[in-house]
């Protein structure tokens, strides 16, 4: 199995009396894209300068790409790309002469600086653009201009501190797409966000943090099973309500749960997705399938669930 991207002990940072980040245990595996969620407070942002190397953890341990941020900063950065929510750049500079500047300042030579950058342009789609002025650019353009100028370095890990955030719906898919080609090209990719529907479309796994902790971290189907108890929820329609179909709905392995909801119609709650067994069992009840579906849960509905358990938790 190949080694963690980026892996934490017990990381902590403490400012004074308030505690940002509390005992983060974290595992990020090479190509995922991890999404780090929570309200704005919770950690997420300080977790990330820790991980760059841009503040000291007051306690516990963290790797990236095998180096020690605090002590061997150069070597994380010289790796690892990193995407702020507000890009800075030259405004009365052209992209490609922001992106060549930039290469220079890296240490790249002048012919290898304008191939980056012509490159990197042109995986961003900004090649019809690369000598417009970025003043004239929009937030989405700015965005993948960032990307481009954290493509320079060729990274192994491109952290992201909500990306999408401002940016219009159509902004918004073309920039997930962005993220999902990322990780067809094997980089790792760190996601900070509160978009939590976004996040969804995008990430292999979450982790939740709530006053600097992460309380929840898997798959949205693991969190699913963690918090509402199922993972799936399976709908079908019958021709006519049956109760023997429902008494075998009920035996069918792994459905956990099943509610009538109004005249053919059943909602089914299960683990796995376990429709060829559901169909299977309302054939040999003498059942007539009209319609068969399934869904998972939101992350939009786990979180809801999850903050409403914590609000009427005792202190």
């Amino acid at each position: 199995m190949n080694a963690p991207v980026i892996e934490t002990q017990g990381l902590t940072k403490r400012y004074g009396d308030f505690v940002a980040v509390d005992s983060l245990d974290l595992s990020v595996l090479p190509g995922h894209v991890f999404g780090l969620l929570g309200p704005n407070g919770s950690g997420k942002t300080t977790t990330i300068l820790m991980l760059l190397g841009l503040t000291e953890p007051t306690e516990g341990q963290v790797r990236v790409l095998g180096f020690d941020p605090e002590r061997q900063p150069l070597s994380v950065k010289s790796r690892v790309g990193y995407l702020p929510d507000q890009v800075g750049f030259y405004d009365d500079l052209t992209a490609r002469e922001n992106l060549i500047y930039i290469a220079k300042l890296n240490g790249l030579r002048r012919d290898e600086a304008h191939r980056r950058a012509d490159d990197a342009l042109a995986r961003m789609g900004l090649a019809d653009v690369a000598d417009h002025p970025v003043g004239t650019f929009s937030r989405g353009m700015r965005q993948r201009l960032g990307v481009a100028e954290v493509l320079l370095k060729q990274p192994q890990l491109i952290i992201m501190d909500e990306p999408t955030q401002g940016l219009d719906p159509e902004a918004a898919r073309e920039f997930l797409e962005i993220i999902r080609q990322l990780r067809a090209e094997g980089i790792t990719v760190l996601l900070s966000s509160h978009l939590l529907h976004q996040v969804q479309e995008v990430c292999d796994h979450v982790g939740l943090f709530h006053r600097g902790r992460m309380v929840l971290e898997g798959t949205v189907q693991e969190l699913a099973r963690q918090v509402l108890g199922s993972a799936y929820r399976i709908h079908l329609e019958l021709a006519e309500p049956s109760e023997a179909v429902e008494r075998a709905l009920s035996q069918v392995p792994g459905i956990q749960k099943v509610v009538h909801r109004g005249e053919g119609r059943y909602e089914l709650e299960a683990q796995e997705d376990h429709r060829a067994q559901v169909a299977r069992a309302v054939v040999e009840a003498g059942g007539q399938l009209l319609a068969l579906d399934v869904d998972a849960p939101s992350l939009d509905e786990i979180y809801a669930h999850y903050f409403q358990e914590v609000e009427h938790v005792p202190a």
